[in-house]
């Protein structure tokens, strides 16, 4: 059994929520409670930590949420402490989490950050991986602009796969965009693959996000342009190249904004943060050089901390 409320509760015999309440970005796909030190000491020397949450998705809509846009999210969260604790920040974040159903056979999952090194994960077999299909078609997307996706989902088992696959079939026969962040992660399965899957789901966003350094290991592109030319379908396709800058190929053709120069203590997060960003600046209806740079805004507030969000009051 497994528990719903809010977006999924609302939704009317013909399966679609009243509009007027309705986000405009729905963010989907798991989201961790969150261990960091609270400095950049290395795991196993800190002293303090922080209990945060973290996921790519939720991410995004709380980067969005910040700038003043309606932004849900939109998972499934063991009924555990850890779960409780994710409903709450990301609340507290003024994301709408009204829809996320809760496990009780399944437990929320959980991530260390070991600043510098790379993160450690406890994930498997956590409530998350346990959507599917049929969970897709009970996600109500009336109103919605934008839904928010990310690989990460199609990785984590071969159901959430199914699930997002759905998804995004359902949101093209809406007519609402879909925003899809490659985001490959090398911990939950291999290049080969990997690089397949997500160029097809790439294809398939009306606006894509990846890393020209991800591009290179999944499809060995090493240019913005070399990634324009493999992945010539989305109508935006942003391509980030960490501090040099992101490229965003549209329309009007390629836009270039420079990363702004900060000093960095932990990366982790900072790409959802730019897709937060340029998402909200896309949803006001801003040029190319506005979402790009507010992009960069957003990603140099998540850079100067150990956790993936701006700390509060740090906004």
């Amino acid at each position: 059994m497994v528990a719903a409320t809010g977006i999924l509760d609302c939704v009317s015999g013909d399966g679609v929520a009243a509009e007027s309440a309705a986000p405009e970005l729905l963010a989907v796909g798991e989201t961790m409670a969150m261990v960091a030190p609270l400095t950049g000491d290395r795991l196993a020397d800190a002293a303090a930590f922080r209990l945060d949450v973290g996921g790519a998705e939720s991410n995004v809509a709380a980067h969005v949420a910040r700038l003043g846009h309606r932004a849900a999210w939109f998972s499934r969260l063991g009924t555990d402490p850890l779960g409780d604790r994710v409903l709450a920040q990301l609340a507290s974040r003024g994301v709408d989490v009204s829809s996320v159903e809760r496990d009780p056979h399944h437990p929320t999952g959980l991530y260390l950050k070991d600043p510098g090194h790379g993160v450690h994960y406890y994930r498997a077999g956590s409530a998350a991986s346990h959507l599917g299909a049929a969970d897709a078609d009970r996600v109500s997307l009336g109103g919605i602009r934008v839904l928010h996706v990310s690989g990460i989902t199609a990785a984590i088992s071969p159901s959430a796969s199914a699930f997002l696959d759905r998804l995004i079939d359902r949101a093209g026969e809406l007519g609402v965009e879909v925003s899809l962040d490659v985001n490959y992660r090398p911990a939950l399965w291999d290049v080969a693959t990997a690089a397949p899957r997500l160029r097809e789901l790439a294809a398939r966003a009306t606006i894509a996000f990846v890393g020209r350094d991800e591009a290179e290991t999944l499809w060995g592109t090493a240019t913005a342009d070399d990634v324009r030319g493999l992945l010539p379908e989305p109508p935006e396709l942003v391509v980030k190249d960490g501090d040099v800058g992101a490229t965003l190929f549209g329309a009007g053709g390629s836009v270039f904004v420079p990363s702004a120069r900060i000093d960095v203590l932990e990366a982790v997060g900072a790409g959802d943060a730019f897709a937060g960003g340029y998402l909200a600046a896309h949803l006001d209806g801003a040029d190319a050089e506005a979402r790009l740079s507010t992009g960069h805004a957003s990603a140099a507030l998540v850079l100067t901390t150990t956790g993936d969000l701006p700390d509060e009051g740090n906004d």
